[in-house]
């Protein structure tokens, strides 16, 4: 039986196994409150990070608050972006 993590958190099963495969908090409670079958509708519209340049890469690193950015090289970005 999975821990009860309170009303901000809709699957609480589902939270705790990305947990435990070392998601963070944030991206694990994202994921965890998106209702299964509609996850796999959604996506597929923003090109790959490949194809993105390093300026566009290190904007949405800043949007979501990652840090030390500025010194990443592109793969350390895209390792940082597909990560968070």
């Amino acid at each position: 039986m999975a821990k009860d993590h309170g009303p901000s958190i809709k699957d609480d099963e589902q939270y705790e196994a990305l947990r435990d495969d070392g998601m963070s908090k944030e991206k694990a409670a994202r994921i965890a409150n998106t209702d299964r079958s509609d996850a796999g509708k959604r996506g597929g519209e923003s090109p790959a990070y490949e194809d993105w340049t390093v300026d566009d890469l290190q904007n949405r690193a800043a949007e979501i608050g990652i840090d030390a950015r500025s010194g990443m090289d592109k793969g350390e970005l895209i390792d940082a972006l597909r990560n968070h």
